[in-house]
């Protein structure tokens, strides 16, 4: 007999990303935890509406998502312990700007560049539909195929009851083999 823990979120861990947006004219980054997959097409960012970077979100309908990793983790960790209330982020990452006009971090190995289409609100948070209008790769995480390779990759991942940060493992099989066993 399993435990019933209640209403328990236990849908991690989770790609860490920093979300970059401009607000009052500069660029300003906040670590985002919660950002999921909602088709094929749109992908969600929930930040608490407290948020700073809410503000310039909500005013530009533009944002993105700068994956995480190892290399970038003391920066991402740094500008989730600080808010843009009180301490301008602009310059804590190396700067480049999308096609669309999001403000993306330079050395992240993997950017979407979004457009906020909806806002969905729940108690206490803002969760921004976005359609992902380009996305940037460094060739080095590329397979032969000009896809995306994620264990060169190896995005930081992570984990919501414990606050940890984990990384991928290995490879268990190929989707839709253990099936057709």
């Amino acid at each position: 007999m399993k435990k019933d823990l209640g209403s328990v979120l236990a849908l991690y861990p989770t790609p860490l990303v920093v979300v970059g947006a401009y607000v009052n004219g500069k660029p300003n980054w906040v670590l985002v935890g919660h950002i999921g997959i909602i088709g094929h097409d749109r992908i969600m960012v929930s930040l608490a509406k407290p948020h700073y970077t809410n503000k310039g979100i909500r005013e530009n309908k533009l944002l993105s998502v700068n994956i995480v990793d190892e290399a970038l983790l003391a920066n991402a960790d740094y500008v989730g312990c600080v808010s843009g209330n009180n301490t301008d982020k602009s310059e804590v990452f190396e700067l480049q700007v999308g096609k669309s006009g999001a403000p993306l971090i330079a050395n992240s190995p993997l950017v979407m560049e979004c457009k906020v289409v909806d806002v969905y609100e729940t108690s206490g948070f803002e969760s921004f539909i976005c359609s992902i209008e380009h996305t940037y790769a460094e060739e080095g995480i590329l397979n032969g195929q000009g896809k995306i390779d994620y264990h060169k990759l190896k995005p930081v991942l992570f984990e919501m009851p414990t606050y940890e940060y984990l990384v991928t493992g290995e490879m268990l099989g190929k989707c839709m083999s253990f099936g057709k066993k």
